[in-house]
C-alpha cells in the first residue's frame, strides 16, 4: 500500500531528458515547412484570433486559472524560426498583482495549447483524457498565484516534423456520429492540447453532394438510395454499401452542414489545417442512366449475405472519364463555396476500394494524374492526402513498379502518404519510404472501436524516431488513425507526444510519470502494476492486429461437432475475388480462437496492485475508470477459457461438466455488467440516447435508434438462418449491451446444446440461429431504455469479483 514521495523531481528530471538538441533540418528538408504553410487555405485566423482561441480552451478546461496564463503567437519567428515550436516562459507581469505567471509563445494556436499542455503535464502533474476514459486529472495543479516556475529563460519545443495527423475514415462513424456541438468543442479541445494540426473534417458532406449530384440533375429521391443511414455513412462514402440504414432526411443533411462549419470554423481559429473529402468516383445508380456513354462500373458484393441489391454492388465512375473531372471538380467548389478556402488537403482513396483492372504501370499512372486533376481543377493548390493502407492490404497487386506508378502520378509534394499500420507493418521500410513521396507514420490500433485494452508501447516510442532518422526520410509527421477512440488513454497519451519529441522514449520512465499525472499522485504498487502492464498488456509483438473477438462479444457460429471442418465466422483480411476490394469477410478455419499475447496471470498480478491502493484512489475518476477497465479485460479473458471448457464437456458427452460450464460463463457475463453499469463510462444507454437526441421527428428518432443499436450489434443484413457477416465487428463491453444481448445469444445457444447432449441428437445449428437472429432482429428495433448514469462502487465490485474468479 506504500505511497512514495511526489515526483515533482522526477518530472523535470524527463523534461530534461527529452529537451530537444539544437534543431536540425526536418525530415523531407525545408520543403516540409514550407508545405505546412502552404497546406492552409486563405481563410486563416489572425493571431489575436488564435490567442483568444488558445485562451478558450484553457478557460474551459481550467477556468479558475484563466488569467494565470498569456498567450502569444510567434508571427514573425523570433522564437520559432522557421520551424513549428512551443516556447514555455515565465510572465513578465508580477503574478501577485493578479497578471499571468506562464507566457506561452507558438507557432500556431495548436502550439499555444499544446504549451499549455506540456507546461501541465511536466510542471504540475496533469493528466488529460476523454471523458470517457476519465477525464482530466487536475487537482495537482497549484492555485493561482503559486504556480511553479520555469527554469532559466525558458524550454522551447520544436516538432522535429511539421504534422500531426488525426483520425481514420471510419471514425465518424464508429466514434462521432451522434456527437452534438458541445461534444464536438470537446474533442477539438483535446486535439489542439495534443498537437494535432491536420485533422480529418468528413462531417455533413453529404448535404454538399447533394447539392453537387443536384447539378446533375440527380433527384432528392435518387439519393434516398445512395446515401446510407447516419451509422453507416463512413462505407456509404467509400462505395461499400448504399441505403443500408438510410435514407437520410433533409433535417439531418442541414443539421451536419451546419455541425461542420462550426468545426471548421474552431480548426481554423486554432490554427489547424482540416483535410476535407473529395471525390474518388462513388455515384448514385442513376449516373448509369443519365450518362450512358460513361465509364461506370457496377462494383461487385461487399459482405451482405445474399449479395442483395437494395444494398450492395456500387457504381463507380472511372477516373479516366471526362465526367470524373467534371464531378471532382464541382464537388471541390461546392466546398470552398461553402466553408470558404479553409484548406489545400484533400483525402481520397479511390484505389483502395477498386483496384485498377490492370497492372499497367502507364495506366495506373494515368488513373492517378486523373484523381489529382479534378482535385486541381476545384483548386488549384490542392494536395492528395491518400491512405497507404491498399499497400499493405493488396500486396500482391501493388508491387514496386505499380506503387511508383501511383506515387508519381503527381508531383513530388502534391501528395501525401498515410502509412495507416506503421505501428505494426510499416510500409516506409519495404517501398525505400514512399519513394521519395511524403508520408505520415501512423498508429491503427483500434478495429470497431472495440474496446479491449491493447497496445505497443515500444513501437509508439521508437518507431516514429526510427522512421524519421533512417537514411532518406521523407516522413512529414505523425498520425493516429483508430477506427474508433476513448479507449486506451495511455496510448494515445504516448502517440501525441511523440510529434514532438526527437528521441526514443525510455517506456518505463515514463509510465512512472504517467500513472503519477494519470491518478495525481505516486503509489509504489500502482507504478509496478503499470510495469505488469507495460510488459503484458501493452507488449504485444505478435503482428497480429488486434480485434476484440472475446467469446463473450464476438460468440462463435458454429457447431461444437466441426470445430475443425466447419467454415468459423472468423474474419481475416482477406480480398473479393470479383473486384479484389479490401474488406473484412469469412475465412476458412476451426474454431475462432480471441487474440492473447500475454500472461493472463501477469495481468491478473497489475489487478491485484490496482485494488490494494484502491482506498488511497478511490475517489479519482481515472484511477475507477483503469480499474473497471483491467477487471473486464481479466474476466473476459477467464470467460475464454470457461468457453472452452464448456465445448469440451460437450463433446465428451459430459453433461454436468457442460452445465457447470455454462452456468460460469453466463454467470461472468452478468457481472461483468453488474461492474460496468457501475461506470458512466460504459453503458449502452449513452449511446442510444445520443442517436435519439438529434432526432428532430418521431420517425427520425425511431431510424437513429435502429441505426445505433444495429450498428454495435448485427452491423449488417442477414436472413433468417444466417447472420450477418459483420456481426460483431463493432462489438462494445458496454453495461446493457451485455445482459441484454450477449446474454441471451450465449444462453440460447447453451441452452440447445444441452438439449441436444439430453435427447442424445447432434447439435441443431440453424434451430440456434433462427431463435437467435430473430431475437437479434427484434432487439435492434427495440425501444426499451438502458441507464445513462452509473449505479453500484466499482471499487467494491471490482473487489468481489476478483476474489470470486481470480483469487
Amino acid at each position: 500500500m506504500g505511497t512514495s514521495p511526489p515526483l515533482p523531481l522526477l518530472l523535470f528530471l524527463l523534461l530534461l531528458a527529452i529537451l530537444p538538441s539544437p534543431p536540425a533540418a526536418a525530415a523531407g528538408g525545408t520543403s516540409a515547412w514550407g508545405a505546412l504553410r502552404g497546406a492552409a487555405g486563405s481563410r486563416r485566423a489572425s493571431p489575436a484570433e488564435q490567442e483568444a482561441a488558445a485562451a478558450g480552451v484553457l478557460r474551459r478546461l481550467l477556468p479558475s486559472h484563466a488569467r494565470s496564463f498569456s498567450f502569444q503567437i510567434d508571427s514573425k519567428g523570433s522564437v520559432c524560426g522557421e520551424s513549428s515550436c512551443f516556447r514555455i516562459s515565465n510572465a513578465v507581469d508580477n503574478p501577485d498583482n493578479g497578471g499571468p505567471e506562464i507566457l506561452i509563445q507558438g507557432t500556431t494556436g495548436v502550439e499555444l495549447v499544446s504549451g499549455l499542455h506540456w507546461y501541465l503535464k511536466y510542471w504540475c502533474g496533469v493528466h488529460i483524457s476523454w471523458d470517457k476514459t476519465g477525464g482530466a486529472q487536475l487537482a495537482s495543479v497549484p492555485s493561482p498565484g503559486s504556480l511553479p516556475r520555469v527554469e532559466l529563460e525558458g524550454v522551447k519545443i520544436e516538432r522535429p516534423v511539421p504534422w500531426n495527423y488525426y483520425q481514420n475514415v471510419v471514425t465518424s462513424s464508429y466514434s462521432f456520429v451522434w456527437w452534438d456541438w458541445k461534444r464536438w468543442e470537446k474533442e477539438i479541445d483535446w486535439m489542439a492540447l495534443q498537437g494535432i494540426n491536420l485533422p480529418l473534417a468528413f462531417t455533413g458532406q453529404e448535404a454538399i453532394w447533394q447539392k453537387v449530384f443536384k447539378t446533375f440533375n440527380v433527384t432528392d429521391r435518387d439519393l434516398d438510395d445512395f446515401f446510407g443511414g447516419p451509422a453507416f455513412l463512413a462505407w456509404a462514402r467509400m462505395g461499400n454499401l448504399h441505403g443500408w440504414g438510410g435514407p437520410l432526411s433533409q433535417n439531418w443533411l442541414d443539421q451536419q452542414l451546419a455541425l461542420q462549419k462550426k468545426i471548421l470554423s474552431r480548426m481554423i481559429e486554432l490554427g489547424m489545417v482540416p483535410v476535407l473529402p473529395s471525390f474518388s468516383g462513388n455515384v448514385p445508380a442513376v449516373f448509369s442512366k443519365l450518362f450512358p456513354s460513361a465509364n461506370i462500373t457496377r462494383l461487385g458484393d461487399w459482405n451482405t449475405v445474399d449479395a442483395d441489391p437494395r444494398y450492395c454492388c456500387t457504381y463507380l465512375l472511372g477516373p479516366s472519364d471526362a465526367l470524373f473531372l467534371e464531378v471532382g471538380q464541382a464537388f471541390i467548389r461546392q466546398q470552398l463555396k461553402e466553408y470558404g478556402d479553409v484548406t489545400n488537403i484533400y483525402s481520397c482513396d479511390t484505389f483502395n476500394e477498386n483496384t485498377p483492372p490492370t497492372n499497367e504501370p502507364a495506366y495506373i499512372s494515368s488513373l492517378g494524374s486523373a484523381v489529382y486533376e479534378a482535385m486541381s481543377r476545384g483548386n488549384k493548390n490542392a494536395v492528395w492526402l491518400m491512405q497507404g493502407w491498399l499497400f499493405y492490404s493488396d500486396a500482391a497487386f501493388w508491387k514496386e513498379p505499380q506503387m511508383k506508378a501511383l506515387l508519381h502520378s503527381v508531383p513530388i509534394g502534391k501528395m501525401v502518404v498515410l502509412d495507416l499500420f506503421a505501428d505494426v507493418k510499416p510500409i516506409w521500410k519495404i517501398s525505400s519510404q514512399f519513394y521519395g513521396v511524403p508520408y505520415i507514420w501512423c498508429l491503427l490500433h483500434n478495429f470497431g472501436g472495440n474496446i479491449e485494452m491493447y497496445g505497443i508501447l515500444d513501437s509508439i516510442a521508437s518507431g516514429p524516431i526510427e522512421a524519421r532518422t533512417s537514411y532518406n526520410s521523407t516522413m512529414i509527421g505523425v498520425g493516429m488513425c483508430m477506427e474508433g477512440i476513448e479507449h486506451n488513454p495511455v496510448v494515445y497519451d504516448l502517440t501525441s507526444e511523440m510529434a514532438f519529441r526527437n528521441k526514443k522514449v525510455e517506456v518505463e520512465d515514463w509510465l512512472k510519470t504517467y500513472s503519477y499525472r494519470r491518478y495525481g499522485q505516486a503509489n509504489t504498487e500502482i507504478e509496478k502494476a503499470w510495469r505488469y502492464l507495460y510488459h503484458t498488456i501493452y507488449n504485444c509483438t505478435d503482428g497480429i492486429a488486434d480485434h476484440n473477438k472475446d467469446y463473450i462479444v464476438e460468440f462463435p457460429d458454429i457447431s461444437p461437432s466441426s470445430f475443425g471442418s466447419q467454415l468459423s465466422k472468423r474474419r481475416g483480411m482477406s480480398i473479393s475475388s470479383n473486384h479484389r476490394r479490401f474488406f473484412l469477410s469469412e475465412v476458412s478455419g476451426s474454431l475462432p480462437h480471441p487474440h492473447l499475447w500475454y500472461s493472463t496471470k501477469e495481468a491478473i498480478k497489475a489487478l491485484d496492485l490496482f485494488l490494494n491502493a484502491g482506498n488511497e484512489f478511490s475517489k479519482s475518476l481515472t484511477y475507477r475508470y483503469d480499474l473497471v477497465d483491467l477487471t473486464r479485460q481479466c474476466l473476459s479473458k477467464l470467460a475464454n477459457d470457461v468457453y472452452l471448457d464448456a465445448m469440451r464437456s460437450y463433446q465428451k458427452k459430459d453433461s454436468n461438466g457442460l452445465n457447470s460450464h455454462t452456468k460460469r460463463f453466463l454467470e461472468i457475463i452478468a457481472d461483468i455488467d453488474t461492474l460496468l453499469a457501475a461506470d458512466d463510462n460504459f453503458l449502452l444507454g449513452t449511446w442510444l440516447e445520443s442517436a435519439k437526441g438529434l432526432a428532430v421527428t418521431e420517425s427520425e428518432r425511431k431510424q437513429y435508434e435502429w441505426n445505433a443499436r444495429t450498428q454495435v450489434t448485427m452491423w449488417y443484413d442477414n436472413t433468417e438462418t444466417e447472420q450477418s457477416k459483420l456481426h460483431d465487428y463493432a462489438n462494445k463491453f458496454w453495461s446493457g449491451l451485455l445482459k441484454s444481448y450477449y446474454l441471451p445469444r450465449a444462453s440460447k445457444y447453451f441452452a440447445c446444446l444441452t438439449r441436444s447432449l439430453q435427447e442424445n441428437r447432434s447439435f441443431e445449428l440453424e434451430e440456434w440461429r433462427k431463435d437467435w437472429i430473430s431475437y437479434s432482429n427484434q432487439w435492434q428495433s427495440g425501444k426499451e431504455l438502458y441507464a445513462v448514469k452509473a449505479t453500484g462502487d466499482s471499487l467494491a465490485i471490482s473487489r468481489s469479483l476478483y476474489r470470486k474468479y481470480l483469487s
